[in-house]
């Protein structure tokens, strides 16, 4: 069995590698952000070089794929050849000596190990157009300790800021790591872990071979579990995901005491190799009917599910998590909102203790300016 056992991890963990790194991941973000990446249609794409750059020029856009190594601020171009920058390629600058990098406002993709080992980079700024930032981009960047991030959730990929004193510092504060609504690492969590209201995505991997986490409780606004979220985690027991509609590869892979699964009655697929090297048997609480159940999309013959007792709770009602800035209660947070805050800053009409506490997007027991501010942003963020 054990020597079976194996022969499939590895042949899952190629897999993943396949479907991480060889297909596309732009569709993704787009449910977790205002501004969707780019459909760009499929091309080879001609390789070329400025004698700074090396690039690869399609009909719209440009992709970086490397380039001559800066020992100060690296720089990278917003536009070549007439045509704007969109990507930077796998392995482009891996072991630059660049201690810091200007990215352009055109930017929407950081490929795999793009900037990995690079020993002198200090700190970034990534601008408000980046969506997708892959795996091990930032991988063992030993003095990469500042990273600025834009308003909106980033895509992020397995391990992209492993082994940098930024991941450690984040954790140090919380080992539950969340940006802007994205959990980019929980690999240091212990215990029974509850995703906090207002998250959106979980990064790839984000709890993989975490051996001391036992369950963990997702918000209805995590829509999606990305790859390899709980890969051997041998210690989780229970997870409840009230509003996920699709289980992506290797999910629950090697998770052998996962006994508890509540799964929203609004999932319509679950990939082939969710439960992949999972022996548990396990009681899977379906939000939804048992015809709902059958017409998910789902892999015949899968032993975990088979294995599985099913209960299905048509009773059950998902949670409506709050909408940040929502003043007037209408459940969604907009320009009415922004209205009812600037004419209680002007004194033209207060708003009242509920609304207020409400309107108190940075918390510190007073409406101000700065209120505003938050608010202004938060709308432009979910436009």
């Amino acid at each position: 069995m054990k020597t079976r056992k194996s022969i499939l991890r590895v042949s899952a963990i190629l897999a993943a590698v396949m479907l991480t790194g060889g297909m596309s991941l732009a569709a993704k973000p787009v449910i977790l952000s205002a501004a969707p990446i780019t459909a760009y249609a499929e091309e080879e794409g001609e390789y070329k070089s400025n004698g700074t750059f090396d690039y690869k020029k399609y009909s719209q856009y440009i992709e970086i794929t490397g380039g001559k190594q800066a020992s100060g601020t690296l720089e990278i171009p917003s536009s070549i050849d007439g045509l704007p920058v969109r990507k930077i390629g796998i392995y482009a600058f891996q072991q630059c000596s660049a201690t810091s990098i200007i990215f352009p406002d055109t930017l929407e993709e950081i490929g795999p190990y793009a900037f990995g080992f690079s020993e002198n980079l200090s700190s970034v700024t990534f601008p408000s157009s980046l969506k997708v930032i892959k795996f091990h981009a930032f991988e063992y960047c030993k003095k990469l300790s500042e990273i600025n991030f834009p308003e909106q959730p980033i895509w992020t990929g397995d391990f992209t800021f492993d082994e940098t004193p930024w991941l450690e510092a984040q954790r140090k504060k919380d080992p539950l790591v969340i940006v802007n609504g994205s959990v980019i690492d929980g690999r240091t969590c212990t215990g029974d872990v509850v995703i906090p209201k207002g998250v959106t995505y979980v990064a790839t991997g984000a709890f993989s071979k975490n051996n001391k986490i036992t369950s963990v409780k997702f918000p209805a606004s995590v829509k999606h579990m990305q790859e390899n979220t709980f890969w051997q985690c041998s210690a989780l027991t229970s997870v409840e995901m009230p509003g996920v509609t699709e289980l992506g590869f290797g999910v629950f892979g090697d998770c052998d005491k996962l006994t508890d699964l509540k799964i929203s009655g609004k999932l319509t697929k679950i990939d082939g190799y969710t439960f992949t090297d999972n022996d548990a048997t396990a009681t899977i609480t379906f939000y939804g009917s048992q015809s709902a159940w059958n017409s998910v999309e789902k892999p015949s013959g899968d032993a975990f599910l088979q294995r599985a007792k099913m209960v299905f709770d048509e009773s059950y009602q998902e949670p409506v998590d709050e909408v940040i800035g929502d003043i007037n209660a209408d459940g969604k947070c907009d320009s009415a909102d922004a209205v009812l805050l600037q004419k209680h800053l002007l004194t033209i009409e207060f708003l009242n203790e509920e609304k207020a506490k409400i309107a108190d997007l940075d918390k510190n027991g007073k409406l101000e300016a700065s209120d505003l501010a938050l608010l202004k942003q938060n709308i432009l963020r979910n436009k």
